[in-house]
């Protein structure tokens, strides 16, 4: 007999119905069952143990499903195309709030990820949910794929592991609560890979044990090449994006034919027939967004393995052109939002009335209130800083309990505190994610075993951890699925929800489907006359032309509609008898006297008969006479 594993899978039949009682009622009902058995072999005559076999003890139930990952990333990807079609229609406000929970819900399924890729030892069944959601990360078996990535590998210089083609002779454990000696042995090998001889009698025959974590385990767990991770999920991100970008080129073509050929009413998606080239900056910057957590992690992963030269150049290139990228986007919408406070004492005037600004980098912002513009930063970095920690300190699990602790109770806070999402319903929602996602990094705490806690509690800590995200994520999912339908096969989706309190949708240029005068009335309540689609704009300045907002609204203070040099009550009788103050004595028109157009009879029309005037009233009264509506809504000046 010699130490080493045994490769046998048994039963063991004619057990009495007593032994058999003796096995606790979970044994048989909970998935991914955290448990061991140790036999002792004994002597039979001095009844001394000669040997010891221990095994894991396993029922054959998992909660790693492939079809959950296919159905949660399905209502994910509804999310988002429910929001790009109601966009289309020109349903500003649905698709914003269809959107913003969609991106919400993914987020969430990215969190879950990071979970199972830290290096944490994690109970089976955690290990076994967490696997669910690594499609998010990028990380996705396919054989032909693996083939590519090993080739890539060798022809620029690196080595492919062979841990999954060996099994025969490798022994892999999956680190685990259960192997306490498996943190001894990766103290002393920091390559964690140890060789050893079964038996000094026994020639020529070696056996090779593995211990993966973190990040490898994922992989192993999905039948991916440790040396191939990174490349398949940057071969998948880059995939991800050239469909949904091909997709959106497809759809273009199809709305000018379906158009011309009259299938479609004329109206419909005008808006994105006319803009899709800014649109489609705008989505390829919302993917970017996206896939910023799965490459941030896997880049800086890749730069601690280094598997080939032409790797890690392909993780430094990817790494500095995202964050370069999302960077330069967040300062945009900075930028942007201050010259619009500037000129106009409300951020979110330039930020949703230029329709090129909106498209483009409307991502980054519009799932907030507009005061909270600069939310887009502490995003950017939160990633970043919580990608660091899961994808360089691998080697230090409690370095990154203790890390992600830290860093989502800071996040919890702020969002309880600020509350800067657009409305009440979606910072539950958010709220809501941050405070499970803090709950599950104070279980992640316990099970690097800092406690000293018995193996029972961190059993039972698992369960719980799958409990109580099954049943939050399966209410995530129900609500996106509920206003992902509903915003499709409505008419009129936008009824469903409350206007903005930061009234951006009374920046927001009229949609196609709205009457000329409609379209007229809002021009004239902006005070524009042209959009702001030009590159001027998009930096945070305007043209200097004469017809400009920022030439035309000059910085003024407030008007008064009651006259300030003459009193609320006249003062004698000649007085009270006089008739109302009149436009007849005045300068035409004049700014300082013309301040409320309430005194006039009803019939007089507030135009003077020139023909400049009645031609275009709107820019008339744009430069000379301040509407009512538009006091308090950031117009006045």
């Amino acid at each position: 007999m010699r130490a080493g594993p045994i490769n046998y899978d048994f039963n063991l039949p004619n057990l009495s119905k007593d032994a058999l009682d003796n096995v606790p009622t979970v044994a048989y009902g909970v998935p991914d069952i955290d448990l061991k058995i140790r036999v002792y072999i004994n002597q039979t005559n001095t009844d001394k143990s000669i040997a010891c076999l221990e095994a894991r003890l396993s029922n054959g139930n998992t909660v790693y499903q492939k079809a959950v990952g296919w159905i949660v990333a399905i209502i994910a990807g509804l999310g988002l195309v429910a929001s790009a079609i109601t966009s289309g229609l020109g349903h500003s406000n649905t698709a914003a709030h269809v959107a913003a929970n969609a991106l919400s819900l993914f987020g969430f399924f990215q969190a879950q990820a990071m979970i199972g890729m830290s290096s944490v030892s994690l109970p089976p069944i955690v290990q076994s949910w967490t696997q669910n959601f690594q499609w998010s990360m990028g990380i996705i078996r396919v054989e032909f794929l693996q083939r590519i990535c090993t080739w890539y590998q060798r022809s620029t210089g690196g080595r492919p592991s062979t841990v999954l083609s060996t099994l025969g002779s490798t022994s892999v454990h999956v680190q685990k609560r259960a192997i306490e000696w498996g943190n001894k042995i990766i103290s002393n090998v920091p390559s964690r890979l140890l060789k050893r001889t079964n038996n000094d009698n026994t020639i020529n025959e070696k056996v090779t044990t593995t211990i993966v974590r973190g990040i490898e385990r994922v992989g192993f767990r999905a039948n991916i090449e440790m040396t191939n991770i990174f490349m398949t999920g940057l071969i998948f991100f880059v995939f991800f994006v050239v469909l949904v970008l091909g997709l959106v080129a497809l759809f273009k073509g199809y709305c000018e034919v379906a158009s011309k050929k009259g299938w479609i009413k004329g109206g419909k998606f005008q808006d994105f027939r006319n803009g899709w080239k800014i649109i489609m900056r705008g989505i390829l910057f919302r993917l970017v967004l996206i896939g910023f957590p799965q490459m941030c992690i896997l880049c800086l992963w890749e730069l601690t393995r280094r598997d080939s030269p032409a790797e890690v150049v392909l993780a430094v290139f990817m790494l500095i052109s995202m964050a370069a990228s999302l960077g330069f986007a967040a300062f945009t919408v900075i930028r942007l939002a201050k010259r619009s406070v500037e000129l106009h004492k409300n951020p979110a005037y330039i930020l949703y009335s230029d329709p090129a600004a909106l498209n483009k980098w409307g991502f980054l912002y519009v799932q907030y209130r507009a005061t909270a513009y600069y939310c887009v930063i502490p995003v950017l970095v939160y990633i970043l800083v919580k990608s660091m920690f899961i994808g360089l300190a691998q080697p230090a699990p409690l370095v990154q309990a203790v890390a992600l602790l830290i860093i989502e109770a800071a996040v919890l806070i702020a969002a309880s505190v600020l509350r800067p999402w657009m409305d009440k319903k979606t910072n539950i929602f958010n709220i809501s994610i941050a405070a499970v996602n803090f709950f599950n990094v104070i279980l992640l705490l316990f099970f690097t075993q800092v406690f000293n806690q018995p193996g029972l509690v961190t059993g039972i800590m698992g369960v719980v951890f799958f409990v109580v995200n099954a049943v939050f994520a399966l209410i995530l999912l129900i609500l996106v699925l509920i206003s992902s339908v509903y915003a499709i096969v409505s008419k009129n989706p936008d009824t469903r929800y409350q206007p903005m309190r930061d009234d951006r949708g009374s920046f927001i240029k009229s949609q196609t489907q709205l009457t000329t005068e409609l379209d007229a009335l809002g021009a004239t309540a902006r005070g524009e006359t042209k959009s702001f689609e030009d590159s001027s704009s998009l930096s945070g300045f305007y043209p200097n032309r004469a017809d400009s907002p920022a030439q035309s609204l000059q910085r003024q203070q407030p008007h008064s509609p009651l006259e300030s040099s003459m009193p609320l009550f006249p003062a004698d009788s000649s007085a009270r008898s006089a008739p109302p103050p009149t436009y007849q004595t005045q300068a035409p028109y004049s700014r300082a006297q013309n301040i409320s157009p309430a005194p006039r009879n009803i019939t007089t029309s507030p135009f003077p008969s020139s023909p400049s005037a009645t031609s275009n009233p709107a820019q008339y009264r744009m430069n000379n006479n301040s509407s009512p509506w538009q006091r308090g809504a950031g117009y006045e000046h």
